[in-house]
């Protein structure tokens, strides 16, 4: 992991092999990252930020370990009071959340994602995707609009 610092961004990058023990090691990274971005430059960040960051990763890596072969990239950047978070895998085929059906039996981590986070983006890149997702580094009062950790 390599972490760069500037006036305005705080970051880290990784490189996961796509293998099993990427998954834990991507959680694993997101939350040490937000953890040093609180101790080392006083950044805010609340403990649910870092929960729910460690799953919206798992959830992002399981899917590009799942549908692309071979190595994964992992971004994380510090903008203002937002984690963004890219993952990139060699896969060119953009997800698609599908229609809440509580009858069904997995797949729905898209779904999960795109309730816990304030932005999602997927874009093609001249090899595979870059899916890109924005998350509060605190927590936000029920009813002040900003969308996420309003337990919807």
């Amino acid at each position: 992991m390599t972490a760069h610092s500037d006036d305005a961004v705080l970051s880290a990058a990784v490189a996961l092999d796509g293998q099993g023990a990427c998954i834990a090691r991507a959680r694993h990274t997101a939350a040490g990252f937000l953890t040093r971005m609180r101790s080392e430059h006083g950044v805010a960040v609340s403990q649910r930020a870092v929960e729910v960051t460690q799953l919206v990763v798992s959830e992002l890596v399981t899917n590009a370990r799942k549908y692309a072969a071979g190595p994964i990239l992992m971004n994380l950047r510090i903008v203002g009071d937002l984690l963004e978070l890219q993952v990139w895998d060699s896969d060119p085929v953009l997800p698609v959340a599908r229609a809440a059906d509580v009858g069904r039996v997995g797949q729905h981590g898209l779904e999960i994602v795109m309730a816990l986070c304030q932005s999602f983006e997927a874009m093609r890149e001249p090899v595979g995707k870059r899916i890109t997702v924005r998350l509060p580094l605190t927590d936000h009062p029920l009813g002040d609009g900003a969308g996420a950790w309003t337990g919807r």
